[in-house]
């Protein structure tokens, strides 16, 4: 009997062509048939092309079913949407300034919305605007607004009529670069009444009536956003003739994040002669959310249910309000070191500019206080940065390669620099030291091993003149295999130079092995200890305690003048996990890597003697 089987499994072009035939050569209408001679294999190579074509089809589209698996942008968008979520769309830097009105008149004075600034940015100039009316009255005869926001970008205004007879009407908002975030709307009721109301954006349903002036907006298929309004059971319905004014800003995204320098351009009020002053130079600028935030934010932002509750909640919060954030952190206050209770700490660490203005700040905390539970508040600090220091020692044979010491060097710092920036600087970023010897030795072919050691630096910033407590946290344990443990040679902290008051000696730190810091200065080399209980170390937690320090001057670190004291520790792992605020990162430019030709590549006639190696401590 004939065997009508066929194994659907295989879905490669070449098995589904086999199995195929091996079906038709079952079949008794076709046995001794040649098919690799006949017209019959271009049949069979239609029917497998097409076959693999519809597997492959069904797979891929079967993919775009499932958030997690999805690669195209309107099939992501869509699925988040039905966790309740909005991707971010681009965001527009903000600055704040003050500005003085100079012999202004009259009992107030009025910044109009789109009042228009300057500023440059490598040499290319931007503009900045206000998004709100601002009016001020004198203060002794001075007009002054302070806290002013400007924003990057072009104020734009939109304008819809509504039309019932248009099933198919969008609300779209046409540039790709507007900051919906800057986006307000008012429904005139037509074009002959100028009566108009302010529609404010949803938030959520809770809350949302049926005469609730509200919007509701979401990512179209081209990337562009769209607005829609309530069906007047939950929100406000608009009726045909109503016209939709759509108005914000269009913005330049990161380029101009840093600027610090306004000019007016144009007058305040009728006034023209102003000073200007910078509260906080401009940042925030981002992209719109890409494809792989969106995919890990959407289910967190479900889970978050529009509350702030666990620190998972404010995190993905965080992302949300200042999508310039590449990485946060958010712990209970009362896991500091002091205990802090009813806090919430969030660390943010941006994707571009450095730490957070205060303004920034205050922003995000406002941002934050529709979800926030009964009295806890957060609290926004700025990140902490671990240094590793590496020291590196490789051994390479040179029969394998045609490159020099210093190439072979140049590559190996190319592939630590890609480390640093691919897996750590951020608060989830382990440095793990087994990853990153593998690296080294993957760098090139030749080279047979590397001996490399760490230490971690952290900076202290002291009050001049003044005699105060510092605390210094490491947050991993410290290498003190035994009480007493190298006292003669310093322990395992080491600083940079400072100068107390008093004393016109160059002071450094080190410590004794029994948890003491000590306080010494150099005479002909020689240390002379002017303080043995500066301070205490902790060798299980990393932190490292000064007493009192009365700080007069500080030294100079690598020939640059410093406002900061540098203190390193060798720790007991070689592994360094930041904890709360901390972001690790390698300190590339003040490692050290040694390349060296290997003597006993393949075996010696000398057995090894002369043959040297290196310490792993």
């Amino acid at each position: 009997m004939a065997n009508s089987k066929l194994i659907v499994s295989d879905l490669d072009f070449n098995d589904i062509k086999r199995n195929l035939k091996t079906f038709l050569q079952s079949q008794s209408q076709f046995q001794d048939y040649d098919f690799e001679g006949s017209s019959l294999a271009i049949l069979l190579d239609i029917l497998s092309y097409n076959t693999h074509y519809m597997a492959y089809l069904a797979n891929m589209a079967t993919n775009e079913l499932y958030l997690d698996s999805a690669d195209i942008r309107n099939n992501i968008v869509s699925l988040a949407k039905m966790l309740g979520y909005t991707p971010s769309s681009p965001r527009a830097p903000k600055a704040s300034i003050n500005l003085v009105v100079n012999n202004g008149t009259g009992t107030s004075i009025t910044m109009a919305k789109g009042t228009v600034f300057n500023s440059s940015v490598s040499d290319s100039t931007y503009q900045y605007i206000t998004n709100e009316d601002i009016t001020t009255t004198p203060a002794n005869g001075v007009y002054t607004f302070s806290d002013v926001t400007l924003y990057e970008g072009t104020l734009v205004k939109f304008k819809y009529t509504v039309d019932e007879t248009d099933v198919d009407q969008r609300f779209i908002i046409p540039s790709a670069n507007a900051d919906t975030s800057t986006l307000k709307i008012t429904v005139q009721n037509s074009a002959t009444d100028t009566t108009s109301n302010t529609y404010s954006l949803s938030s959520g349903y809770s809350g949302v009536k049926a005469d609730s002036k509200v919007y509701f907006i979401q990512e179209g298929s081209d990337g562009k956003f769209q607005v829609y309004f309530g069906d007047g059971v939950t929100g406000n319905k608009l009726v045909d003739g109503n016209v939709v004014i759509l108005e914000y800003i269009v913005t330049n995204k990161t380029d101009s994040n840093g600027a610090k320098n306004f000019t007016l351009q144009g007058s305040v009020g009728g006034f023209t002669d102003v000073s200007i002053t910078t509260n906080s130079v401009s940042q925030g600028g981002s992209e719109a959310e890409d494809n792989e935030s969106v995919k890990f934010n959407a289910p967190l932002n479900f889970v978050a249910q529009d509350r702030a509750v666990t620190t998972t909640d404010y995190e993905t919060l965080v992302q949300q309000i200042y999508p310039n954030a590449l990485s946060v952190s958010a712990w209970g206050g009362e896991d500091d070191e002091t205990p802090r209770y009813g806090i919430v700490k969030i660390a943010i660490k941006a994707g571009s500019g450095s730490t957070l203005t205060d303004q920034t700040k205050l922003d995000i905390v406002n941002g934050l206080k529709p979800y926030n539970v009964a009295s806890v508040k957060p609290e926004i600090v700025d990140p902490e940065t671990t240094s590793v220091l590496l020291t590196s020692n490789i051994k390479y044979n040179a029969n394998s390669t045609t490159k020099s010491k210093d190439t072979l060097k140049s590559d190996i710092i190319s592939t630590i620099t890609n480390y640093n920036t691919s897996s750590l600087q951020k608060f989830d970023g382990v440095y793990r030291h087994s990853k990153i010897t593998g690296l080294i030795d993957d760098t090139d072919a030749s080279i047979l091993s590397n001996t490399t050691t760490i230490k971690i630096r952290k900076s202290l910033t002291p009050v001049i003149n003044s005699a105060t407590k510092y605390d210094v946290y490491f947050r991993n344990a410290l290498y003190n295999p035994h009480s007493g443990h190298n006292t003669a040679a310093g322990g395992i902290l080491s600083s940079t130079g400072f100068k107390v008051s008093g004393d016109n000696n160059e002071m450094f730190l080190d410590d004794d092995g029994n948890g003491n810091v000590r306080r010494y200065y150099l005479v002909s080399g020689v240390k002379t200890y002017a303080d043995s209980t500066q301070g205490t170390i902790n060798y299980t937690n990393g932190q490292v305690t000064l007493n009192l320090l009365n700080v007069a001057s500080i030294s100079n670190i690598r020939g640059a003048s410093s406002t900061i004291i540098e203190i390193t520790v060798q720790p007991s792992s070689n592994d360094v996990v930041p904890v709360r605020d901390q972001i690790v990162e390698i300190d590339v430019s003040n490692s050290i890597v040694i390349v060296e030709e290997d003597t006993f590549v393949g075996g010696s006639a000398e057995a090894g003697v002369g043959y040297s190696t290196s310490s792993s401590y």
